[in-house]
């Protein structure tokens, strides 16, 4: 399975591709990045493209000073001529390649735990920077409006949910800051299944979810 199976909205930045090339995300944050470059051409071609310039960056040194406006140049010349982007493998599943390992396989060796309302997590192994999980949530089913503390980074693997940012499917991601508080509402259909990732604790309004959150580790 190569390139891309539906038309993806909503993208990484540059900074965060930025941080991913250069080796500056928790991994917990680096897996979503890499999910979604398995699912996604054009992120992938940005990432191979800022990868380069860094390279050739590094390769300059200090020997040289840029003049004003020099990188946006660069930039823009490279945005001209995308980089050629050689097709990436995926599973055969609905986990792509790079959770495969996380997981030991595809959806049917995830070790689900209900967190109530139908909604289940699997907590990955990452390193202690930033917490990832696997969300599966039933059609129609909304997850409790939350605000957060740090970074929320949710890539959608399966299915759908809406906020009141926009919607959300198959490859898109949503990063979030402490500036956005919403209320994600899975579409009807298929399980949203989806690869989020937290540098922080969530902010719920409702007693009820903070009184569990830290049971859950959300």
């Amino acid at each position: 399975m190569t390139g891309n199976m539906t038309t993806i909205r909503h993208h990484l930045t540059d900074a965060v591709l930025g941080d991913y090339v250069a080796g500056d995300l928790p991994e917990a944050f680096g897996l979503v990045v890499a999910v979604h470059l398995s699912m996604c051409d054009d992120c992938r071609a940005r990432a191979m493209t800022l990868d380069a310039l860094g390279g050739a960056v590094l390769e300059v040194g200090d020997t040289a000073e840029m003049g004003v406006g020099a990188l946006e140049a660069v930039l823009g010349r490279l945005d001209a001529a995308p980089a050629r982007v050689a097709p990436t493998s995926r599973a055969r599943g609905v986990l792509p390649a790079p959770l495969v390992d996380y997981v030991g396989g595809d959806l049917d060796a995830v070790k689900w735990k209900s967190v109530g309302k139908g909604v289940k997590q699997a907590i990955l192994p990452t390193d202690r920077l930033a917490s990832a999980r696997l969300l599966r949530i039933p059609g129609g089913v909304a997850v409790p409006d939350h605000g957060h503390r740090g970074m929320e980074m949710t890539l959608v693997l399966q299915g759908a949910f809406a906020d009141g940012t926009g919607r959300f499917g198959p490859g898109d991601v949503e990063i979030a800051g402490d500036e956005l508080e919403h209320t994600p509402v899975a579409e009807a259909g298929p399980d949203c299944i989806c690869l989020a990732a937290t540098d922080a604790p969530l902010r719920f309004r409702g007693l009820i979810p903070r009184l569990a959150q830290p049971f859950f580790r959300i």
